[in-house]
């Protein structure tokens, strides 16, 4: 028998395209197949098609879908995207994110998920509690991203700046004001720092921003490499930046500061699913409200045009049912 076909948005050589005829992934060992109903555009999947980590294949990390078999079969599930070989001493100690051997869903050798249909570790799957909707369970994995930061930098009753008014800047904001009223933002656009505006998030403009060294904590959510030269000029001595920001090109930038004002620089990355559930179920974080646009997979290439648009917000791509092709 053929294979399945599916819908795709991929990257082959730096050209992003739609496949209408891509075949199903076969599922490996302790995999499942998992259909798609929403999958969401972050930064990373725009910085991919700049050549951020030389990705080619389909991308798409962000998603909500139902589970084909396993354990979680007919339930909905959300996904980690870090696929490990549960092997290594970093898997064995906690630490499968460092994984060496590990492929990243859409990022690194592993095809994502901009597809009617994607090839999961059945152990990388969280069920979605009924209570949460599509809308909100998309959220999942850029809100475990953001919490992952609490798990790295004590925020309680500190004084926390979010740097950029983006996507993840505001998630970063809504986490941070979990632990601390103490919280701005600072960004380039009027609108887009609104959002933080409604939720009790001092704001500036970062071309009319005053620097200085007031703030306990940076977090740099900028996607752009100037980022953390305006990080290093907002911290305190001995206060912490947290870079959450990953981009195509490189910094350029003296770290003299960074020793002078023994400033801790911490990276960050992916985060706890099952703690960003429980915080979707339990808060009202309006993430409904972040979602700004909505676009059928065949519209995937204008989805990801809008996404990089600065009057985009959240662009969420859905997946109306096909006639199946054998």
């Amino acid at each position: 028998m053929r294979k399945k076909l599916m819908r795709s948005i991929s990257l082959q050589q730096s050209e992003l395209g739609f496949q209408a005829n891509t075949p199903e992934p076969v599922p490996g060992d302790g995999e499942v197949l998992v259909d798609v109903r929403l999958a969401g555009i972050c930064e990373t999947d725009l910085q991919l098609c700049r050549g951020y980590m030389g990705f080619s294949g389909i991308l798409g990390h962000e998603f909500i879908g139902v589970a084909r078999s396993g354990r979680f079969e007919g339930q909905r599930v959300v996904g980690e995207i870090n696929c490990t070989c549960q092997h290594c001493q970093w898997c064995m100690t906690g630490m499968g994110n460092h994984c060496p051997n590990r492929t990243v869903l859409g990022i690194l050798n592993r095809d994502g998920a901009f597809a009617d249909c994607l090839a999961i570790p059945e152990s990388n799957l969280h069920a979605v509690p009924d209570s949460v909707s599509d809308d909100q369970a998309v959220f999942t994995e850029p809100l475990a991203a953001a919490l992952q930061i609490s798990k790295q930098v004590d925020l309680s009753q500190r004084r926390v700046v979010v740097l950029g008014d983006g996507r993840l800047g505001i998630l970063c904001g809504k986490v941070a004001k979990l632990f601390t009223d103490d919280v701005c933002a600072i960004g380039k656009h009027e609108d887009k720092l609104q959002r933080f505006h409604q939720i009790g998030i001092e704001t500036q403009i970062l071309s009319d921003l005053r620097l200085g060294t007031d703030f306990d904590v940076v977090i740099d959510c900028t996607g752009s490499p100037t980022g953390l030269e305006t990080a290093c000029q907002l911290v305190k001595p001995r206060g912490t930046i947290v870079m959450k920001t990953t981009v195509a090109g490189n910094h350029s930038l003296s770290l003299a500061s960074i020793v002078i004002n023994e400033i801790n620089l911490v990276g960050s990355r992916c985060g706890p699913f099952a703690e960003a559930l429980n915080v979707i179920d339990s808060k009202d974080l309006g993430l409904d409200d972040l979602i700004s646009h909505r676009f059928a997979i065949e519209e995937g290439i204008l989805a990801m045009k809008t996404a990089a648009s600065p009057d985009a917000f959240k662009v969420l791509l859905h997946f109306p049912k096909q006639a199946s092709a054998q």
